[in-house]
């Protein structure tokens, strides 16, 4: 007996309902990526190893999906090697690609090959699958699409500001009210830092902040003391976990906090900006909130950095996020080139807006009309009526077998087509068409141009 099929947990297969509302998604943020003058790029589903490793933090590594070399790889191995045990020795060894883990880092690879080709900034935006070996649940898939935009080669705030905007901008045309775009600066997390004394535990330190909302107060300070940094250092952290209030009441507390920090205070001017330009400017559905314990481990941000909240009341991650990167181009040899983007997290926005029935009622319409199938002279005359239907624009199919009504009527239920033609013997020699609404089940005698009128 055949084993039964089935996929690789979290990966899905979409029906064609799924894949129309994925598409209006995807169709809507790629309309406000132009608008705000983003081009298009695509890059390669899967990349050289040594382009992703090591760009994304110990922790970001390990959720790397590695491809085997071909051909016959554990022969290139030593008995030395094998025998090691060695995972990271072994899998350089037969292991030279990877599948992407996100469209940064691969962007800025782009952005260093293509160098002479590209006018800067570059704005750029990009909409394809990333994979990670993450392990799944609500929300969380190993292969996932992202929709990034990202400008090179400009340090203005003025780009941090335009990426608020086109957060707020999709997200209203999505009808997705109460939304919150949360906002820190990587440079604030560097003074608090140096003001507790683990400048040379700044990565553990961001790496373990940014699980606040998912383990807790206690768990992060517990991960911390076994990072090695010193309760007394934990105990100035305080502050941070209940730092509450407008944006300007938090930021006047983080100047008393920082205020023997010059970068610390450096990241507050820049908060600063941002949020009196976007109070000059107004969002339309989104709010703007300060989150001085948003981190985002991801080592390469290096400026503010941004998570997007679903409304209140839906149990969901995050939907977005992004950031400000100043150098992440010099890992490829090209230093000196400020970045800042954003992504957004397709999967999670089908889902909240799924909860919420923001869905339009005639999104996943398919065909309109079907034509039943009498018999090969019949179906003839229904095939010429149904091309003349689309080069219309209608949505028309003729059902392809002569097989029994009640077959056919089935057909067209299961698949919700709203209206059916009935085109027998009799309706050719009369030249008119029988149209069924199938929801009402009123049937009229028609001729093709009131059967073209009905249908559009």
């Amino acid at each position: 007996m055949a084993q039964k099929p089935s996929i690789p947990k979290g990966t899905r297969d979409f029906n064609a309902e799924e894949v129309a509302k994925r598409s209006y998604i995807m169709e809507t943020i790629k309309e406000q990526f132009q608008l705000y003058g983003f081009q298009p790029i695509e890059t390669p589903s899967f990349e050289n190893s040594d382009t992703l490793m090591g760009k994304y933090g110990d922790e970001g590594d390990r959720l790397i999906f590695k491809i085997l070399n071909s051909g016959d790889y554990l022969r290139k191995i030593s008995d030395e090697v094998y025998k090691s045990k060695s995972e990271v020795t072994i899998t350089s060894k037969i292991s030279e690609k990877a599948l992407r883990y996100d469209l940064t880092v691969p962007f800025a690879r782009y952005v260093v090959q293509h160098q002479n080709d590209i006018e800067l900034p570059f704005k750029r935006y990009q909409i394809q699958p990333v994979w990670r070996a993450d392990r799944p649940q609500k929300g969380r898939f190993r292969e996932f699409y992202q929709c990034d935009a990202d400008v090179v080669g400009s340090k203005s705030l003025f780009q941090e500001v335009e990426f608020i905007q086109l957060y707020d901008a999709v997200f209203s045309t999505l009808k997705l009210e109460g939304v919150t775009i949360k906002i820190n600066n990587r440079k604030i997390l560097s003074g608090i830092a140096e003001v507790i004394g683990a400048q040379d535990k700044l990565i553990d330190f961001t790496v373990a902040l940014d699980k606040l909302d998912k383990i807790g107060e206690e768990k992060v300070k517990e991960e911390m003391r076994s990072k090695g940094i010193s309760e007394e250092g934990i105990s100035k952290l305080q502050p941070l976990f209940t730092l509450k209030g407008d944006f300007g009441s938090q930021v006047e507390s983080l100047k008393s906090i920082l205020s023997t920090s010059e970068i610390g205070l450096k990241g507050i001017e820049e908060l600063e900006f941002i949020n009196t330009a976007i109070s000059n400017l107004e969002l339309k559905t989104a709010k703007l909130q300060l989150d001085v314990t948003l981190a985002r481990g991801l080592n390469y941000y290096t400026g503010a950095i941004f998570e997007v909240s679903a409304p209140e009341g839906v149990k969901m991650g995050s939907i977005g996020g992004g950031g400000r990167y100043d150098d992440l181009t010099s890992i490829f040899g090209k230093p000196d080139t400020s970045g800042v983007g954003i992504s957004f997290g397709l999967d999670r926005i089908y889902l909240v807006l799924e909860e919420l029935n923001l869905f339009p009622a005639t999104i996943a319409d398919s065909t309109k009309v079907l034509f039943i199938n009498f018999g090969e002279t019949e179906a003839m005359t229904g095939l010429q009526a149904v091309t003349k239907l689309r080069q219309a624009g209608i949505k028309a199919e003729l059902y392809p077998d002569n097989a029994k009504m009640k077959k056919q009527m089935n057909y067209a239920n299961r698949r919700h087509i709203p209206y059916v033609v009935l085109l027998g013997e009799e309706e050719v020699k009369a030249k008119v068409f029988t149209l069924k609404n199938m929801e009402s089940g009123e049937q009229q005698k028609i001729e093709f141009d009131d059967l073209l009128e009905v249908l559009k």
